[in-house]
């Protein structure tokens, strides 16, 4: 399980401009990578944004051993989103150069020092920008090295795998949840937070006619959410005169990530990792069937533009129409939505196993779509800092 890199080159390329160009379909607000090779076939990427700042981070990190995915789909503002996308993979790649090789442990300590490096942040900009104590992130990891894939997940991003399956006829292809879904939604994540919670018959409240933690936030664990994490935050005077303090007895949100570790096999053909934007729209199964039936070309942002088919329909729409729609306003239809699509070809003979990757690489989504789709110099000058 030796991931065969050093840091230093891992820390360097995202010290660089991430983006591996794209275009906009004819929708001013998405985003989309050209198909591209990892060490186990090729991959596709695509976002699109409906927040006014874009809150989702989504990156591909490739060498010729080891494939990294990651989705951050931000909350309450894009801070905690873009410093998860700078930080988590540089964290992987030093705990794994350490202990030899990629496991649930060095995976545990990637995020750790993650969240420490936030809450380490969030200290000391807390005097000039209190808000910052009430953003984060969900994050999905995703990770392939040695034949192993390995899925580690806090909050409600989801990743998917599409396996062949001969005894369907129409689409012989079926979809595998990987990741556990950390939304109070669930039934098993309320009661999982109320056991923690035994004291407090008012941790988990339907509010809007959404189940939430104390009537605010809707997922259990994240990177951020510092005021939902530290009791402290509710005595800082800075805080509670700029900031939304709750009192606490103790964290009703953590940081520690569900880690899935599996062994890839013949019949696993894809892999989808998405932002929450995409799973409010589309099914596991429609996803799946969808990345299988069609070309591989631009696959990412057919996912997304399905996606946000089916939101326009919701509102009786057209997609054309609902595409003309400004950003913040649009979130009102859709969320932003990040699509990677890694598909798998390790079998022997694939025609796709010709051209895996013999350098270190990295793709990452723009920090902002529509300011880097109209030519702002001073937002593509940004993204060398946080991509």
């Amino acid at each position: 399980m030796m991931i065969r890199l050093c840091y230093r080159p891992l820390e360097r390329c995202f010290g660089r401009l991430g983006c591996g160009g794209g275009g906009t379909g004819g929708d001013g607000l998405l985003w989309h990578s050209d198909l591209k090779p990892h060490a186990s076939g090729h991959f596709s990427i695509a976002v699109v944004q409906a927040n006014y700042s874009l809150e989702d981070q989504g990156q591909v990190f490739t060498s010729p051993s080891a494939t990294y995915i990651g989705v951050y789909d931000g909350h309450g503002g894009p801070e905690a989103s873009r410093f998860v996308n700078k930080r988590l993979f540089p964290h992987l790649q030093k705990f794994a150069s350490e202990q030899g090789g990629l496991s649930a442990d060095v995976i545990k300590k990637a995020f750790k020092a993650t969240e420490d490096e936030f809450l380490h942040l969030v200290k000391r900009t807390l005097p000039i920008s209190p808000q910052i104590a009430s953003v984060g992130s969900c994050c999905l990891l995703g990770a392939i090295s040695d034949n192993l894939l390995y899925v580690a997940n806090l909050g409600d991003s989801r990743a998917v795998l599409g396996r062949r399956d001969t005894e369907r006829k129409k689409y012989p292809v079926v979809a595998e949840r990987l990741s556990t879904d950390h939304n109070v939604a669930v039934e098993e994540v309320r009661k999982e937070v109320e056991a923690l919670h035994p004291d407090d018959s008012h941790i988990v409240v339907l509010s809007r006619g959404v189940w939430r933690i104390k009537g605010i936030i809707q997922v259990s664990r994240s990177i951020g959410d510092v005021y939902l994490k530290r009791p402290d935050f509710y005595r800082d005077p800075v805080f509670q005169q700029f900031g939304n303090p709750v009192p606490l007895k103790r964290p009703v949100m953590t940081a520690e990530p569900s880690i899935l570790i599996r062994e890839l096999e013949p019949e696993d053909l894809f892999l989808i990792f998405a932002s929450d934007g995409l799973w409010e729209q589309l099914s596991d199964q429609a996803a799946v069937e969808i990345v299988f039936k069609h070309p591989r070309a631009e696959i990412a942002k057919r996912l997304v533009r399905a996606a946000v088919q089916e939101a326009a329909k919701k509102r009786e729409m057209r997609y054309d129409d609902i595409k003309k729609i400004d950003k913040g306003i649009r979130r009102h239809f859709h969320d932003d939505i990040t699509v990677i699509v890694i598909y798998l070809d390790n079998q022997k003979g694939s025609p796709y196993d010709r051209s895996k990757p013999n350098a270190v690489g990295c793709t990452s989504a723009p920090v902002d779509i529509f300011s880097l789709n109209a030519g702002d110099e001073s937002e593509r000058s940004m993204l060398s800092s946080v991509a």
